[in-house]
């Protein structure tokens, strides 16, 4: 039974491609850092062994991470860690979870451990607007846990050959989870990233989104740009690596669209 006391929860977005190089963790960090810079709390949960989102927010200390979150009895406070961006805080990731997937099938709540841990009233004292999942490359248990965690799911897509061919089955993990764990997942939107306007295929990639799938793909569209793809060696967001550049004013704008759409749906 829900308390009527406590406070409105953070909207939680899963950020999922089960493609590797669409530009996931760089899409989870820079979104989070803009909507940060707009004044929203958001916490990053990285949810991949390969501790990207991690390293590019320079967060070095990783003695308790999302494994303990998901299947340890941690205390929050010890999970959470603060970032050199304000308002963006982040639970890290190492090889560890590599092994969770594994030790979640013994577990018969293991769809909703992700869930139960994003709940607790622990939580509350971190004030959040926004959680932002950054979700393996690959529809495992992990993946499945961070859908049932969420109210949304934003999909980054790449402008490449063969983008939309995979889009297939993520979608029906999307359907299939709503259909057994969580039926009030949404999707959030389909962001096209590594967008190059000088590229015929770039404009194909996006022409067969937008007519394949209509609104729910963002207006706001990430270009390929070096200041991007430079700021993780620095351990930073780009938006506080080059501030000025096409890409972190491309995420200012995909930060205010998302904001956007929240209040639509609120109205």
């Amino acid at each position: 039974m829900s308390d009527p006391t406590r406070p409105p929860g953070p909207k939680i977005i899963a950020v999922a491609n089960q493609k590797g190089g669409v530009g996931k963790t760089t899409t989870t960090i820079n979104l989070g850092a803009a909507l940060a810079e707009q004044g929203k709390r958001v916490l990053i949960v990285d949810l991949d062994p390969q501790g990207n989102a991690s390293t590019g927010l320079g967060v070095d200390d990783r003695k308790y991470t999302t494994y303990d979150l998901i299947l340890g009895d941690t205390p929050l406070a010890d999970v959470v860690h603060e970032t050199d961006t304000k308002n963006l805080l982040l639970i890290p990731a190492t090889v560890d979870l590599s092994s969770a997937d594994i030790e979640l099938y013994s577990n018969e709540k293991r769809s909703f451990l992700l869930h139960d841990a994003l709940r607790q009233h622990a939580m509350d004292r971190f004030d959040l607007d926004f959680i932002l999942i950054d979700c393996p490359p690959s529809l495992n248990l992990l993946t499945v846990n961070a859908m049932v965690a969420a109210h949304s799911v934003l999909v980054p897509l790449q402008s490449e050959f063969f983008a939309l061919e995979g889009l297939s089955q993520l979608m029906l993990t999307i359907r299939e989870v709503r259909t057994s764990a969580n039926p009030n997942l949404r999707i959030e939107g389909i962001v096209l990233t590594m967008y190059d306007g000088r590229n015929n295929l770039s404009q194909q990639v996006e022409s067969d989104a937008r007519d394949n799938l209509g609104d729910l793909v963002f207006k706001t569209i990430i270009p390929r740009n070096v200041r991007v793809s430079e700021a993780p060696s620095f351990a930073m967001p780009v938006l506080s690596y080059d501030a000025e550049s096409k890409g972190a004013v491309a995420y200012r704008e995909l930060a205010a669209e998302l904001i956007g759409n929240q209040t639509k749906i609120a109205a």
